[in-house]
């Protein structure tokens, strides 16, 4: 190896070598197809059973796929599954050295010290180009938007235990959305002796529809921090792009594997999903939810058990300017997650999670420590929660879950009609089709009760006369599951990979939810509600009767979507063409008595300047550019 390049490594060993990583030990992307083929191998028990805390390393997926094609089963693959499985195993395995065009990188590797220990970079770019329409009836409005970005990477291992990645992203960004109306964060009515007695003040804030050239609930912030504007003042920090503006993502990690992945640490700024549930699925760490910075380990001492622990800083939400909305808004999250497993048939989970304004707390940072009961000998002034998991599978079946999330609760008051039992539950089944290649069919039912993933803005003894926000969110998005508090939904979703280059999806949800705006809003529907600490039990007001205490917005969505990606000789995929197209037929319907009253009243559909219906048409065509 030539000098200038051995001392080009020492450089970058220099400057990486801290908490150190490799390229074998860095996070897969958790919109990577490997996901779900990952998950249908080992619903039909072609693998073994891989935890729920995702994301997983490109060493641990590479070592499933291995076993899944070399194991005894393997004949259960068709000939276009052992393809999909190859073609993904050779995009986890080390690239060979100088420049791919079929990658768009460029690798190197080289030995330092006299231990001969092994650095490689590889060095590369990606584009993912997509825009979007979306048409209306019977209004006759259109509206276009565009997400354009541009990624350039860094990555590599140090030795065969680290791992770095670093990635920026740039883009262009434009989803319009229009303001509904406005709504109290406690409630219309809130009494005023209340807020100048005490630490809760109602506010009216303004909501705003989900973007309009994209399904409800579907869109996922892609810039970090605040967007730059490019009409008006563009030094101006903007929350949204309402009209294009540009920005920027920053992702990071340093990966480190012990064990054979038996013992897994990261430091990283990076998506997650934790739960045995299929991805998607989680109440209490979706993948719906911004990155943030953390640190996180991950330990599977024998096969029917696995502990995961992780303690980051939230990131706030510029509504109000970056200062003041970052004032009141200064969170560490900490999760910890216990897995329990029986062979490939019986998973349980048990995840403990807690918001807290930021300070050294060894307790909440400790997995050993239960977060939820810690509370008590250190003042209630977190926002904490629990959730579990349960899933029951038989191999080549299917499987069927139940899970459960609880913010608040009182065992001893009425489940069913208070809304401090702020909790969230879902059910599903799943099921792989073995007649086409890595498929299967995904029915759920998920209810989110109102208030749940909020929290009041508390005084506490760390920030003074300031109201500090502990609402289970990150960057204004839950945590947890995509819908608001008092929601349902039932999913039906379809997926297949007919052949390797092929994704194909069919998806039907009808999603209900209490209307956070306007005069027949229902209390506790939106992320920023705030629970009445009076009388909680007895006041009317508090009490909740989904569909019959307000008005409801009604969505039924249907969607068809698909991925192609161009194979050339070389097995490699320099371009993908995806696209998704559907409609969403939208509704409310209303009550004819007091909203928020305690009493229950029929409903009705109704069709008006506050409650409208309204069909919309959504298409949304896109190109991914080395794709990985």
């Amino acid at each position: 190896m030539k000098p200038r390049i051995k001392y080009f490594f020492l450089f970058l060993f220099s400057i990486f070598c801290a908490p150190v990583f490799s390229q074998t030990h860095t996070s897969i992307p958790l919109n990577n197809r490997i996901y779900f083929i990952l998950e249908q191998a080992q619903a039909r028990g072609l693998c073994s059973s891989l935890p729920g805390i995702r994301p997983y390393t490109q060493d641990v997926a590479a070592s499933a796929i291995r076993e899944i094609l070399y194991s005894d089963d393997s004949e259960k693959l068709s000939p276009a599954e052992r393809e999909i499985l190859e073609q993904y195993l050779k995009k986890f395995t080390k690239p060979e050295t100088g420049m791919d065009w079929q990658r768009g990188a460029y690798y190197n590797e080289t030995d330092i010290g006299k231990s001969d220990v092994s650095i490689s970079a590889n060095l590369g770019i990606g584009a993912d180009i997509q825009g979007s329409a979306g048409f209306y009836l019977p209004s006759g409005k259109q509206y276009f938007g565009t997400e354009t970005w541009l990624q350039f990477y860094l990555n590599g291992d140090i030795s065969k235990y680290v791992s770095y990645n670093f990635i920026m992203n740039g883009g262009l960004m434009l989803a319009p959305r229009k303001k509904l109306g406005e709504y109290w964060t406690f409630y219309d009515g809130f009494p005023q002796e209340y807020e100048t007695a005490s630490e809760y003040a109602n506010r009216e804030i303004p909501v705003y529809s989900e973007p309009l050239t994209h399904f409800p609930y579907a869109y996922k912030k892609r810039w970090d921090g605040s967007i730059y504007l490019f009409s008006g003042n563009i030094a101006k920090f903007e929350s949204w792009p309402v009209s294009a503006a540009g920005g920027y993502n920053l992702l990071s990690e340093l990966t480190s594997s012990f064990l054979e992945n038996k013992l897994i640490l990261r430091l990283g700024r990076l998506s997650h999903e934790w739960g045995s549930t299929p991805l998607g699925s989680s109440l209490s760490f979706n993948q719906a939810a911004r990155p943030f910075f953390g640190v996180e380990a991950e330990f599977s001492p024998v096969s029917w058990f696995s502990i995961a622990s992780l303690t980051g800083a939230l990131e706030y939400y510029n509504d109000l300017g970056i200062k003041d909305s970052s004032m009141t808004f200064q969170n560490l999250f900490s999760v910890t997650m216990l897995q329990f497993r029986y062979k490939n048939y019986l998973f349980f989970d048990f995840i403990d999670a807690v918001v807290y304004p930021k300070r050294f707390e060894p307790g909440y940072i400790s997995p050993i420590t239960n977060s939820f009961f810690y509370q008590n000998n250190i003042g209630d002034f977190d926002n904490m929660a629990m959730s579990f998991n349960l899933m029951a599978q038989y191999p080549g079946i299917g499987n069927v879950w139940v899970s459960f999330f609880m913010d608040e609760m009182n065992l001893t008051a009425d489940l069913l009609t208070l809304d401090r039992q702020m909790f969230s539950w879902q059910t599903g089944i799943s099921f792989p089709l073995p007649i086409l290649s890595f498929s299967s069919i995904k029915i759920s039912y998920t209810m989110i009760n109102p208030y749940c993933y909020t929290h009041n803005r508390n005084y506490n003894p760390w920030y003074g006369e300031r109201r500090m926000e502990t609402a289970y969110v990150n960057n204004g998005v839950s945590l947890g599951y995509y819908l608001p508090p008092n929601s349902d939904e039932i999913l039906f979703r379809f997926e297949t990979m007919p052949v390797k280059s092929l994704s194909l999806n069919l998806q039907y949800q009808m999603i209900r939810h209490g209307a956070d705006f306007d005069d027949n809003a229902v209390d506790g529907s939106n992320l920023s509600s705030e629970l009445d600490p009076h009388d909680r039990n007895d006041n009317p007001v508090l009490k909740r009767y989904f569909l019959r205490d307000g008005a409801y917005q009604w969505s039924h969505i249907i969607k068809i979507g698909g991925e192609w990606t161009l194979s050339t000789n070389k097995d490699a995929t320099p371009f993908a063409v995806y696209s998704e197209v559907g409609t969403v037929i939208s509704y409310f319907t209303n009550i004819k008595g007091q909203p928020n009253s305690g009493k229950a009243y029929n409903y009705s559909i109704v069709d008006s300047a506050e409650y409208p219906k309204s069909t919309g048409i959504i298409v949304k065509l896109g190109i991914k550019v080395f794709p990985k």
